[in-house]
């Protein structure tokens, strides 16, 4: 009398790889699938365990529909865990991540003080960044939970557009300005009048996960609606006197 071994119930977990992000496993999956003629689903990784155990066997890689054969048990060489590593966030949502933060925005300085300036008179100006309004250059923002990762961004300017309200721009600078006689952002005007200047500002950053060594976010958060300074341009006044 002949018996057979009964049949094995295998429950999986599986994570659909959308991008690297700060899994090494799903960017491996990712590089094999894109050089796989057979590819015809979503790089995947699954893991196996036998229903009524803790061991889990994996991860296998996959980039076609359905699921792979099961594990041989008995192989050595198959990875083995007490249970699949948490998911990681992508490097996608790290970067939503750092576009939500809650920047500051820079403010425009001038000099002449007093937002007046004089006809043909070289106006200097510099980018502000006002205290206690948000995230600027230099600062490392508050910890943002991502799954089960805890990531920090670390703020950097990229470039600053200084408008100065008469159709002239400096154009993207990195450049933040300065005051007389170093700074290198001014401007002169040949009209009296008043104008609407102001300061646009492009963030960069770089990111750590967990306190560790920081990497750079390759993101770039474009600020709108900085503040306008109205800046009055007066002309000068000349008479003969007697001596």
């Amino acid at each position: 009398m002949s018996t057979s071994a009964p049949d094995i119930n295998w429950e999986t977990k599986e994570r659909t790889c959308t991008s690297g992000g700060l899994d090494p496993a799903c960017s491996a999956t990712i590089i094999d699938c894109n050089t796989n003629p057979d590819a015809s689903g979503p790089p995947r990784l699954i893991w196996w365990r036998q229903e009524g155990t803790q061991q889990w066997y994996g991860p296998t890689q996959t980039c076609l529909p359905g699921y792979p054969p099961p594990p041989d048990v008995n192989d050595p060489t198959i990875p083995r865990t007490s249970a699949p590593p948490p998911p990681v966030p992508t490097i996608g949502q790290i970067r939503e991540a750092f576009m939500a933060l809650p920047f500051a925005k820079p403010e425009v300085s001038m000099q002449p003080v007093g937002n007046k300036t004089l006809v043909n008179l070289p106006t200097y100006y510099q980018a502000a960044w006002p205290e206690g309004a948000g995230l600027k250059p230099g600062d490392v923002s508050k910890p943002v939970q991502l799954l089960s990762w805890t990531i920090e961004f670390k703020i950097a300017s990229k470039d600053y557009r200084y408008t100065f309200g008469d159709d002239a721009s400096s154009g993207w600078t990195e450049s933040s300005g300065g005051v007389y006689p170093d700074g290198d952002i001014t401007h002169t005007y040949d009209s009296t009048g008043t104008h609407s200047v102001k300061v646009d500002a492009r963030l960069v950053g770089q990111f750590r996960v967990n306190g560790g060594a920081w990497q750079d976010l390759g993101a770039i958060a474009d600020l709108q609606d900085e503040p306008v300074a109205e800046l009055q341009v007066m002309g000068t006044r000349t008479r003969l006197v007697d001596n």
